[in-house]
C-alpha cells in the first residue's frame, strides 16, 4: 500500500481506538492477534469501513509513535511462521497484508485487513467483535451480530473497491470519465478534483484512508478502459462470438469488448448487429434491408445480460453467441423471476446500482419491460417466441430466426401461444382465433389449427377463457394467471 505513513497519521487523529483500528507497541501474541484480526474485520463491516487496521508502534492511550522491534512476518508460532498458522486458523475468505514503514525513526508494522463479505471471519471458529477497547465473542451481543448480518446480507460486490491505491491522475487514466458526463448530460468539470466529486458521489471511486483513491467494481464495470486491468471484473467483460452454422463446431469469429459496459455497450450492439444475417426486401416499393433477429430484442437480452448477472459466480461472464438459425445470451446466474412470469413480474436486480445508473444512463430502463419489447418484436416479424434456460449457475435467452409454423415444435407453438396471451393482457386485450393467426402469420383458413392449438394450451394450464360462457366463435383467453 502507497503512503502508508499518511495512513498512519491520519488513524492516530483518531480520537480513540474504533471498532475497526487497533494500536499496540509489542505485543505480537499470536492468539491474541488471530482474535484480534477476526473482531477488527467484522467491526468494519459494522461501520461500512472496506479495511480495518491492526498497528504495532504506536501507544494505544496516547496515540504516539514509540517503535516496535519485530516485525510480524519474522515471528513464528512454534515452528510455523506466524502468518500461515494465522491464516490456518482464520476463515478462508480472511484478506490481510502486512507492511513495515519508518516513521521518525521508528519502525512501525501496519496489518491491513479487508471487511469480510457474505460471511463473518471467524478465528478457531469462533467470530469475535471490538466493544470498546475490548475483543470479546460474538455470540455474546446478539444485537451487534445480528447487525453485522444485516450489513454482510446488504454488503454489494457493485460497492467493494476494485483497484486501490490510485492518484487523481491514475483514475483520469484508467477510467473513460469523460463518457460518464456525456451519458449523464452533465457539464464535465475542468479540474481533476471536480471530475472526482461527481465520481465519488455515484459510488464510481472512493476516498480512502491514506488519502488515495481506490476504483469500485461498479466503477470499473462500467467505465473501465480496460476491463483486464481490473482482476475481480476481468473475466465479465462481453464476449461476442459467431459460428458459421448452427453447431459449434466452427467458429468465425470471437470478440471480447475490453471496454467498460457503459463504454462499450454500443458498439458491442452494433458489432452483433453486423455478423447477423439480413437480407433485402421490397416494402412499398422502398428497398429495405430486414435482419434475421429484430435488434431492439437484441439490444434489451444482451442489457438484461449484463444488468442481472451474479457477479459472485467466478470464472465466466456474458456471451453471445451467433448461429445462422439462433442467438444465445448466456449470463452467470439464475434468474430471481419464475421464468413462467418473466413477462409480467414486476423488475428485480440483484446489481441495484448497476441496473440505476445504466437506467440513468439510457442503456436500459429499470422497468422490467425488456422480455416485453423481445417478444413483441418477434411478434412482429412473426418469428419463434424467445426462450429463457435455466441453469445450475447460469441464464440463456434464445433468439430464433423465421421457422414455417409447420416445422415449429409442439412446445414452442405452446410457448408462443402463452407469451402471445401474456402481452395481449398486459396491452389490455385478448388472445382470439384471429390474434393467434396473426401472430404466426397463419391464413384465415388456418382457424380450425388455431382452435387446436388453443385448446392444447388450455388443457395445459397455460391459457384460460376469460369468459367461459361466451359462444365459441367470440371465445377470448388471458393468461391463466390473470
Amino acid at each position: 500500500m502507497e503512503n502508508l505513513d499518511k495512513l498512519i497519521y491520519t488513524l492516530m487523529r483518531l480520537p480513540l481506538e474504533t471498532q475497526w483500528v487497533e494500536f499496540k507497541h509489542n505485543n505480537y501474541n499470536p492468539e491474541m492477534i488471530g482474535k484480534d484480526i477476526s473482531a477488527l474485520a467484522n467491526g468494519a463491516a459494522i461501520q461500512d469501513k472496506e479495511q480495518a487496521y491492526f498497528i504495532w508502534g504506536i501507544n494505544n492511550e496516547t496515540h504516539e509513535i514509540v517503535g516496535t522491534d519485530y516485525n510480524l512476518q519474522n515471528l513464528k508460532k512454534g515452528a510455523e511462521e506466524i502468518e500461515n498458522w494465522l491464516r490456518s486458523l482464520l476463515s478462508p475468505h480472511t484478506d490481510f497484508t502486512f507492511e513495515s514503514v519508518t516513521i521518525l525513526q521508528k519502525k512501525v508494522g501496519i496489518m491491513t485487513i479487508s471487511a469480510p463479505m457474505n460471511y463473518p471471519i471467524a478465528f478457531e471458529k469462533q467470530e469475535y467483535i471490538r466493544v470498546g477497547s475490548y475483543t470479546k465473542p460474538l455470540k455474546e451481543y446478539p444485537a451487534l451480530q445480528a447487525r453485522l448480518w444485516n450489513k454482510l446480507q446488504n454488503r454489494k460486490f457493485e460497492d467493494q473497491i476494485s483497484l486501490q491505491d490510485l492518484t487523481s491522475e491514475d483514475i483520469l487514466n484508467l477510467l473513460r470519465y469523460e463518457v460518464y458526463f456525456d451519458l449523464l448530460n452533465i457539464p464535465r468539470p475542468v479540474s481533476s478534483d471536480g471530475i472526482l466529486h461527481f465520481l465519488n458521489e455515484d459510488g464510481l471511486v472512493i476516498k480512502q484512508d491514506n488519502g488515495l483513491y481506490g476504483i469500485t467494481n461498479l466503477g470499473a464495470i462500467l467505465f473501465a478502459k480496460k476491463l483486464s486491468t481490473f482482476s475481480k471484473v476481468s473475466r465479465k467483460a462481453l464476449r461476442i462470438v459467431q459460428y458459421d452454422d448452427k453447431s459449434r463446431f466452427n467458429l468465425l469469429k470471437e470478440e471480447t469488448e475490453e471496454a467498460g459496459y457503459a463504454v462499450g455497450f454500443e458498439d458491442a450492439i452494433r458489432y452483433i448487429g453486423a455478423l447477423i444475417p439480413s437480407q433485402e426486401v421490397i416494402e412499398g416499393g422502398i428497398r429495405k434491408r430486414k435482419n434475421a433477429f429484430p435488434m431492439l430484442a437484441i439490444r434489451e437480452m444482451v442489457a438484461n445480460a449484463l444488468i442481472h448477472q451474479d457477479f459472485t459466480v467466478t470464472g465466466t461472464g456474458p456471451v453471445v453467441e451467433i448461429f445462422t438459425n439462433r442467438i444465445e445470451v448466456t449470463n452467470p446466474g439464475r434468474p430471481l423471476v419464475d421464468v413462467f412470469r418473466i413477462v409480467d413480474t414486476p423488475p428485480r436486480s440483484r446489481n441495484e446500482k448497476l441496473s440505476a445508473m445504466m437506467r440513468r444512463m439510457g442503456i436500459c430502463e429499470e422497468l422490467g419491460t425488456g422480455w416485453d419489447k423481445s417478444v413483441i418484436a418477434c411478434e412482429l416479424q412473426q418469428l419463434p417466441a424467445p426462450r429463457m434456460e435455466v441453469y445450475e449457475e447460469s441464464s440463456k435467452a434464445t433468439l430464433f430466426s423465421e421457422v414455417k409454423f409447420s416445422d415449429l415444435s409442439n412446445e414452442d407453438r405452446l410457448w408462443g401461444c402463452y407469451l402471445h396471451a401474456c402481452i395481449r393482457f398486459l396491452q389490455g386485450e385478448y388472445l382470439t382465433n384471429s390474434s393467434l393467426r396473426t401472430r404466426f402469420g397463419l391464413k384465415e383458413s388456418s382457424s380450425g389449427t388455431a382452435s387446436r392449438l388453443i385448446k392444447e394450451a388450455t388443457d395445459e394450464g397455460l391459457i384460460r377463457p376469460f369468459d367461459p360462457d361466451t359462444a365459441p366463435r367470440y371465445m377470448k383467453y388471458i393468461p391463466v394467471w390473470a
